[in-house]
């Protein structure tokens, strides 16, 4: 027998609980003490009551496929197999292999993996027919799946300049690949550049969205996923909602093109709160980010490591960021549920929020000349950095907190004999097609100034 247990229970309606709200409050305003105005002009509400909630989004997120993800970059062959066999034989389900020498023996570099239960993602500083073709053949040979995250318009947003290749036109080359290499992916969209950079969310969204727009516009046919490589923040149910939000999108533009296939979610967390000083925090950081990606819908998800802004790869620090993942999948059973969002009003308010914010952005770019245009002529460059602005001096008053960096900051740590990478924004005077998007952290000028102070008392 089904027992109803509430059966004794009066509904009680989003007015009457506005009304006993607003009784406790003593004369305070509802909406100036309650409301919170977030970055993106959203206003979020104390509850969420099914009574306001609109019919619930068709968004489809499979957690329980999500992907534990080894970042590597290749520079001694022999030694990135032993670094890759390890991470696998020690729970990775996915390798992201970074290469910027296209001389690399591919082949031999993927033989001696075992693909057929493995996917694997290449991260190519170039552009390369041939290189393509052979990781083709090999796909083919060995029925595995391979992602080769191609994306010269990022390449031109971050690096102001196109890839070098054996045809001038970026476009033409790519036209190339895609025909080509029929059985591995081969597109990808760059959209954590936004984020570390200081974009909001809705930016994000739209910029990624009409980045990939661009492609559909050149690139015919397009048959495999799209991989966007995605960064996320803190800010847990908003971060959940700006990857289904995404989701969303992609699949309403891509429709529009007969492009049928879902788009391919790899994220990361954010470099862009992440603290030289007190770093063990960013373990807690990057535990939400990384909850949030799995939440969101993430395909796979890549951790940064906590030491990642000061210390070259190491073994130890990929292990810790590894493990957090397998503690989130075999511990926390995040992989237990699809669409684990589903139900929640404050996640469903907060995506069509995100998603109508984002696709009005969208089509104003669109009705502006298109992305490239924009990123050319410096509108994008230029929206972003007053965004990043509005972040910088909030985080400068003290409004946006990073724990032990400017607030509870543990005065006795040093960290200057311990860099062994340059951790803030490096400035190459060179000449550029554009003014290059720059990513740059909060917390640097504080920590420089911190460091100085280190090298006086020295």
């Amino acid at each position: 027998m089904k027992l109803d247990l509430f059966h004794e229970f009066n509904n009680v309606s989003s007015k009457q609980w506005k009304q006993q709200i607003q009784f406790e409050l003593k004369g305070a305003d509802y909406n100036d003490t309650l409301i919170w105005n977030s970055p993106e002009d959203i206003k979020v509400k104390p509850f969420y009551h099914k009574d306001e909630a609109e019919k619930p989004l068709s968004i489809t997120t499979k957690a329980k496929d999500f992907k534990i993800c080894q970042n590597i970059f290749v520079y001694d062959i022999d030694k990135s197999i032993e670094r890759a066999l390890d991470s696998l034989n020690r729970g990775a389900e996915s390798i992201r292999f970074s290469i910027d020498d296209q001389t690399i023996d591919v082949a031999k570099l993927l033989e001696k993996l075992p693909l057929d239960r493995f996917t694997v993602y290449f991260n190519l500083n170039f552009l390369s027919v041939d290189f393509l073709k052979k990781i083709d053949s090999y796909a083919q040979e060995k029925n595995v799946t391979v992602f080769c995250n191609l994306d010269p318009i990022g390449q031109l947003a971050k690096d102001g300049n196109w890839f070098s290749s054996e045809e001038k036109d970026n476009f033409a080359v790519l036209n190339s690949i895609s025909k080509d290499t029929p059985n591995i992916s081969v597109l990808s969209i760059n959209a954590t550049l936004y984020q570390n950079a200081g974009a909001n969310m809705v930016q994000q969204i739209a910029y990624a969205l009409a980045h990939a727009n661009e492609y559909f516009n050149r690139i015919p046919n397009l048959t495999q996923p799209i991989v966007f490589q995605v960064a996320v923040g803190t800010n847990y149910f908003f971060e959940i909602a700006k990857l289904r939000a995404l989701r969303l999108l992609f699949n309403l533009i891509a429709k529009e093109y007969g492009i049928t296939t879902d788009c391919h979610l790899l994220v990361t967390p954010t470099k862009r709160n992440k603290t030289l000083y007190d770093y063990n925090v960013n373990l807690l950081r990057t535990t939400t980010e990384c909850m949030s990606a799995i939440l969101g819908g993430a395909d796979a998800v890549a951790n940064l490591p906590y030491d990642a802004l000061y210390h070259k790869d190491n073994e130890f620090g990929d292990r810790i960021a590894r493990n957090q993942l397998l503690v989130l999948k075999h511990e926390s059973y995040f992989d237990k549920v699809n669409n684990p969002a589903d139900g929640s009003y404050y996640i469903e308010s907060l995506t069509s929020q995100l998603a109508e914010k984002a696709l009005t952005i969208f089509k104003d770019i669109e009705d502006h000349g298109g992305f490239l245009k924009q990123l050319s002529d410096g509108t994008i460059k230029r929206k972003i950095q007053e965004s990043a602005d509005k972040e910088q001096e909030l985080f400068d008053s003290g409004k946006e907190i990073l724990l032990g960096t400017n607030k509870y900051p543990n005065k006795a740590d040093r960290m200057s004999h311990d860099l062994e990478l340059f951790p803030f924004v490096k400035i190459k005077s060179r000449k550029t097609l554009i003014t290059p998007i720059i990513e740059k952290r909060l917390a640097e000028k504080i920590e420089q100034e911190r460091l100085d102070m280190e090298k006086t008392n020295t």
